[in-house]
Protein backbone atom coordinates (compact mmCIF):
# COMPACT_ATOMS: atom_id res chain seq x y z
CA UNK A 1 0.00 0.00 0.00
CA UNK A 2 1.12 3.55 -0.71
CA UNK A 3 -0.08 7.04 0.13
CA UNK A 4 -0.28 9.95 -2.33
CA UNK A 5 2.25 12.70 -1.60
CA UNK A 6 2.66 16.18 -3.08
CA UNK A 7 5.81 18.16 -2.23
CA UNK A 8 6.96 21.64 -3.21
CA UNK A 9 10.72 22.05 -3.66
CA UNK A 10 13.22 24.41 -5.25
CA UNK A 11 15.20 21.56 -6.79
CA UNK A 12 16.15 17.89 -6.83
CA UNK A 13 19.53 16.46 -5.84
CA UNK A 14 19.98 12.94 -7.19
CA UNK A 15 22.43 10.30 -6.13
CA UNK A 16 23.40 8.27 -9.22
CA UNK A 17 24.14 4.59 -8.51
CA UNK A 18 21.05 2.82 -7.23
CA UNK A 19 18.80 5.79 -8.05
CA UNK A 20 19.32 6.57 -11.75
CA UNK A 21 21.40 3.59 -12.87
CA UNK A 22 22.20 0.16 -11.50
CA UNK A 23 25.89 -0.74 -11.64
CA UNK A 24 25.89 -3.05 -8.63
CA UNK A 25 27.22 -6.02 -10.61
CA UNK A 26 30.20 -4.03 -11.85
CA UNK A 27 30.83 -2.56 -8.40
CA UNK A 28 30.90 -5.96 -6.69
CA UNK A 29 33.07 -7.59 -9.36
CA UNK A 30 35.56 -4.77 -9.58
CA UNK A 31 36.00 -4.26 -5.86
CA UNK A 32 36.64 -7.97 -5.36
CA UNK A 33 39.30 -7.88 -8.08
CA UNK A 34 40.80 -4.80 -6.45
CA UNK A 35 40.68 -6.37 -2.99
CA UNK A 36 42.49 -9.47 -4.26
CA UNK A 37 45.21 -7.37 -5.92
CA UNK A 38 45.76 -5.46 -2.69
CA UNK A 39 45.69 -8.50 -0.39
CA UNK A 40 42.50 -7.55 1.44
CA UNK A 41 41.35 -10.48 3.63
CA UNK A 42 38.41 -12.48 2.24
CA UNK A 43 38.67 -10.57 -1.04
CA UNK A 44 36.50 -13.06 -2.94
CA UNK A 45 33.48 -12.27 -0.72
CA UNK A 46 34.19 -8.58 -0.02
CA UNK A 47 31.01 -6.48 0.21
CA UNK A 48 31.64 -2.86 -0.71
CA UNK A 49 29.86 -0.28 1.50
CA UNK A 50 27.41 1.33 -0.91
CA UNK A 51 27.25 5.12 -1.02
CA UNK A 52 30.83 5.82 0.15
CA UNK A 53 33.54 7.45 -1.94
CA UNK A 54 36.05 4.96 -3.32
CA UNK A 55 38.95 6.91 -1.85
CA UNK A 56 37.41 6.63 1.63
CA UNK A 57 36.93 2.87 1.18
CA UNK A 58 40.54 2.51 0.06
CA UNK A 59 41.81 4.45 3.08
CA UNK A 60 39.82 2.17 5.39
CA UNK A 61 41.00 -1.05 3.70
CA UNK A 62 44.64 -0.19 2.97
CA UNK A 63 45.73 2.94 4.87
CA UNK A 64 49.34 2.07 4.03
CA UNK A 65 49.08 2.60 0.25
CA UNK A 66 48.89 5.72 -1.90
CA UNK A 67 45.11 6.31 -2.01
CA UNK A 68 45.27 8.07 -5.38
CA UNK A 69 47.03 5.09 -6.93
CA UNK A 70 44.40 2.75 -5.50
CA UNK A 71 41.65 5.09 -6.71
CA UNK A 72 42.96 5.14 -10.28
CA UNK A 73 43.00 1.36 -10.34
CA UNK A 74 39.42 0.84 -9.11
CA UNK A 75 38.21 3.66 -11.37
CA UNK A 76 39.80 2.01 -14.42
CA UNK A 77 38.26 -1.35 -13.48
CA UNK A 78 34.76 0.09 -13.08
CA UNK A 79 34.87 2.19 -16.25
CA UNK A 80 35.84 -0.91 -18.26
CA UNK A 81 33.12 -3.13 -16.73
CA UNK A 82 29.73 -1.97 -18.05
CA UNK A 83 28.27 -5.28 -19.23
CA UNK A 84 25.17 -5.22 -17.02
CA UNK A 85 24.78 -1.49 -16.34
CA UNK A 86 21.15 -0.42 -16.78
CA UNK A 87 18.89 2.58 -16.36
CA UNK A 88 16.52 2.19 -13.44
CA UNK A 89 12.74 2.43 -14.00
CA UNK A 90 11.42 5.96 -14.36
CA UNK A 91 14.82 7.66 -14.22
CA UNK A 92 15.08 8.76 -17.85
CA UNK A 93 11.49 10.01 -18.00
CA UNK A 94 11.84 12.00 -14.78
CA UNK A 95 15.15 13.61 -15.75
CA UNK A 96 13.85 14.59 -19.18
CA UNK A 97 10.86 16.30 -17.57
CA UNK A 98 13.01 18.58 -15.38
CA UNK A 99 14.32 22.04 -16.28
CA UNK A 100 18.15 21.81 -16.26
CA UNK A 101 18.47 24.50 -13.60
CA UNK A 102 16.28 22.54 -11.17
CA UNK A 103 18.37 19.39 -10.72
CA UNK A 104 21.87 18.15 -10.05
CA UNK A 105 23.65 14.85 -9.51
CA UNK A 106 25.46 14.48 -6.19
CA UNK A 107 27.43 11.25 -6.33
CA UNK A 108 30.13 9.39 -4.43
CA UNK A 109 31.57 8.32 -7.80
CA UNK A 110 34.41 10.26 -9.40
CA UNK A 111 33.42 12.65 -12.16
CA UNK A 112 35.14 10.49 -14.78
CA UNK A 113 33.30 7.36 -13.64
CA UNK A 114 29.97 9.19 -13.34
CA UNK A 115 30.14 10.63 -16.86
CA UNK A 116 31.18 7.24 -18.25
CA UNK A 117 28.22 5.50 -16.66
CA UNK A 118 25.73 8.13 -17.79
CA UNK A 119 27.03 7.86 -21.36
CA UNK A 120 26.75 4.07 -21.41
CA UNK A 121 23.26 4.29 -19.88
CA UNK A 122 22.12 6.92 -22.39
CA UNK A 123 21.12 9.38 -19.69
CA UNK A 124 21.64 13.15 -19.97
CA UNK A 125 24.63 14.55 -18.11
CA UNK A 126 23.41 17.46 -15.99
CA UNK A 127 24.81 20.96 -16.12
CA UNK A 128 25.35 20.78 -12.36
CA UNK A 129 27.42 17.99 -10.78
CA UNK A 130 29.00 17.33 -7.40
CA UNK A 131 31.25 14.28 -7.60
CA UNK A 132 33.71 12.62 -5.22
CA UNK A 133 36.45 14.86 -6.65
CA UNK A 134 34.64 18.03 -5.61
CA UNK A 135 34.36 17.54 -1.84
CA UNK A 136 36.71 17.13 1.09
CA UNK A 137 34.26 14.99 3.05
CA UNK A 138 32.02 12.42 1.38
CA UNK A 139 28.66 11.05 2.43
CA UNK A 140 27.37 10.66 5.16
CA UNK A 141 28.84 14.13 5.72
CA UNK A 142 26.39 16.86 4.58
CA UNK A 143 29.02 18.68 2.47
CA UNK A 144 28.09 17.06 -0.88
CA UNK A 145 24.40 17.95 -0.62
CA UNK A 146 25.02 21.45 0.67
CA UNK A 147 27.30 22.08 -2.29
CA UNK A 148 24.78 20.52 -4.66
CA UNK A 149 22.07 22.87 -3.43
CA UNK A 150 24.40 25.85 -3.86
CA UNK A 151 24.80 24.90 -7.54
CA UNK A 152 21.02 25.32 -7.87
CA UNK A 153 21.22 28.72 -6.19
CA UNK A 154 19.36 27.69 -3.05
CA UNK A 155 19.81 26.17 0.39
CA UNK A 156 19.82 22.44 1.06
CA UNK A 157 16.70 22.95 3.20
CA UNK A 158 14.87 23.99 0.03
CA UNK A 159 15.79 20.83 -1.89
CA UNK A 160 14.67 17.22 -1.99
CA UNK A 161 17.46 14.63 -2.01
CA UNK A 162 16.84 11.33 -3.84
CA UNK A 163 18.87 8.46 -2.37
CA UNK A 164 19.10 4.67 -2.16
CA UNK A 165 21.69 4.19 0.62
CA UNK A 166 21.57 4.94 4.35
CA UNK A 167 24.83 6.92 4.13
CA UNK A 168 23.30 9.17 1.47
CA UNK A 169 20.03 9.50 3.36
CA UNK A 170 22.07 10.54 6.40
CA UNK A 171 23.99 13.09 4.34
CA UNK A 172 20.78 14.61 2.99
CA UNK A 173 19.15 14.82 6.41
CA UNK A 174 22.30 16.29 7.97
CA UNK A 175 22.29 18.95 5.23
CA UNK A 176 18.72 19.86 6.20
CA UNK A 177 17.00 18.45 3.11
CA UNK A 178 13.93 16.29 2.87
CA UNK A 179 14.90 12.89 1.50
CA UNK A 180 13.08 10.58 -0.89
CA UNK A 181 14.46 7.06 -0.51
CA UNK A 182 14.41 4.59 -3.43
CA UNK A 183 14.33 0.86 -2.67
CA UNK A 184 16.93 -1.19 -4.51
CA UNK A 185 20.34 -1.56 -2.94
CA UNK A 186 18.66 -1.31 0.47
CA UNK A 187 15.31 -2.30 1.92
CA UNK A 188 12.42 -0.18 3.12
CA UNK A 189 13.47 -0.85 6.73
CA UNK A 190 17.05 0.21 6.04
CA UNK A 191 15.84 3.53 4.61
CA UNK A 192 13.90 4.35 7.77
CA UNK A 193 15.49 7.81 8.15
CA UNK A 194 14.15 9.00 4.77
CA UNK A 195 11.07 11.23 4.81
CA UNK A 196 9.40 9.07 2.15
CA UNK A 197 10.31 5.87 0.30
CA UNK A 198 9.26 4.70 -3.16
CA UNK A 199 9.78 1.42 -5.00
CA UNK A 200 11.30 3.23 -7.99
CA UNK A 201 11.21 6.58 -9.78
CA UNK A 202 8.60 5.19 -12.15
CA UNK A 203 5.76 6.70 -10.15
CA UNK A 204 7.49 10.03 -9.43
CA UNK A 205 6.25 13.00 -11.49
CA UNK A 206 7.42 16.61 -11.43
CA UNK A 207 5.79 19.81 -12.65
CA UNK A 208 7.89 22.95 -12.98
CA UNK A 209 6.62 26.39 -12.03
CA UNK A 210 8.17 29.82 -11.44
CA UNK A 211 9.46 29.04 -7.95
CA UNK A 212 10.54 25.43 -8.35
CA UNK A 213 8.89 22.04 -8.68
CA UNK A 214 5.85 20.17 -7.49
CA UNK A 215 6.60 16.47 -6.94
CA UNK A 216 3.90 13.80 -6.89
CA UNK A 217 4.44 10.18 -5.94
CA UNK A 218 3.03 7.26 -4.01
CA UNK A 219 5.09 6.70 -0.86
CA UNK A 220 5.36 3.32 0.80
CA UNK A 221 3.56 3.09 4.13
CA UNK A 222 5.81 2.25 7.09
Amino acid sequence: MSEAVRVETRGLLFDMDGVLVSSIGSVVRCWRIWAKRYDVPNAETYEVPHGMRAIDIIRSLRPDIDPLEGLREIEDLEIADTSDLRVLPGAKELLESLPPERWAIVTSATRRLMLGRLEVAGLPAPERIISADDVERGKPDPEPYRRGAALLGCRAEECVVVEDAPSGVGAGKAAGSQVLGVIGTHTLAQLHDADWVVRSLEGVAATAHDHGLELRFGAEKR
